[in-house]
């Protein structure tokens, strides 16, 4: 009797989320292929991945009620893995956006696309690892997305840009890759991506600042860590020639602490302080060098990417 009362309520929690999201998550479909994507705002903006749409400029989308039209590519930004879409149909008010930062291993969550151009498809899985990362690449540049979120709700080819959910319906994440059997990653929901999200709806692109370093998270020696009250730290691998970051005086082997004060401990602490803000504006870097502490002042670039 109680493992039916378990599975009831299971049930209906996936019932509702799968509910309330199946007619906000549209197929699409382009020259090159076809994903998922969701509804981002009631002007007709949705979310999807980067590499669902490519370099292409146009396509278009089908709900699950049967309605479907043209959509343009308002922007797309490859290092993140996402993009933003538009179009004129008239769209369901779109989800609760939540914060990925919220989730816990073990987090009940609902995956909703349109996996192999079947709208409406929907599985569920629990969140089996937080704080995983995977390579993105643009034209010309790499980067590591941060606290990808892996989960064992099934994936196929077509989920991609589509919804993983949490059990109260709020969108965490925008589902990504298929990283092998029972495993699926979704980028996350959180305060940097929702910044990425509304350059992307507002200017069509996002502007990156660029140092010209490659770091990697190294933990801090027991003596250091007790003097700043940090464990872990970004070791300097390589210095670009010429990039703000070797005209400032960073060397390889340099251990990055801290960036205007933010600390740094993994590629996303760095990541999240260089967007167009910080593009030509005097970034003190504070370092750890041999058994010194000293600051270093760099002006980023804009990346071009």
């Amino acid at each position: 009797m109680e493992e039916e009362e378990v599975l009831d309520a299971y049930s209906q929690v996936v019932t509702s989320v799968a509910r309330h999201l199946t007619p906000r998550v549209a197929s699409v479909r382009t020259e090159r292929g076809s994903g998922s994507a969701v509804v981002l705002s009631g002007e007709g903006h949705l979310v999807t991945n980067a590499h669902v749409v490519g370099r292409v400029a146009r396509g278009e989308v089908a709900f699950a009620d049967g309605m479907s039209g043209p959509f343009v590519v308002v922007g797309r930004d490859p290092l993140s893995d996402l993009a933003v879409l538009r179009t004129g149909l008239p769209v369901p008010e779109p989800p609760d956006f939540g914060n990925a930062e919220h989730l816990l291993v073990g987090s009940l969550v609902v995956a909703v696309g349109s996996p192999l151009g079947l709208e409406g498809s929907v599985t569920a899985g629990v969140v089996s690892a937080l704080g995983r990362s995977m390579p993105a690449r643009g034209r010309t540049a790499s980067r590591i997305i941060e606290d990808v979120i892996q989960t064992d709700a099934a994936l196929n080819p077509g989920n991609s840009g589509g919804a993983l959910a949490d059990s109260r319906g709020r969108v965490v994440g925008i589902n990504t890759a298929v990283a092998g059997i029972g495993l699926g990653l979704a980028v996350p929901i959180n305060p940097t991506t929702r910044r990425i999200l509304h350059s992307l709806r507002e200017d069509g692109r996002v502007r990156r600042a660029y140092l010209g370093l490659v770091s990697v998270p190294t933990p801090l020696s027991e003596p250091w860590a007790a003097r700043t009250g940090r464990r872990r730290a970004l070791r300097v691998a390589e210095v670009v020639a010429g990039s703000p970051a070797a005209m400032g005086g960073i060397r390889p082997g340099d251990l990055l602490l801290a960036i205007n004060g933010h600390a740094l401990a993994d590629a996303q602490s760095l990541q999240k302080q260089m967007f167009d803000d910080a593009i030509g504006r005097r970034t003190e870097i504070t370092v750890l060098r041999g058994e010194a502490m000293v600051d270093v002042v760099a002006e980023p670039t804009e990346l071009v990417d």
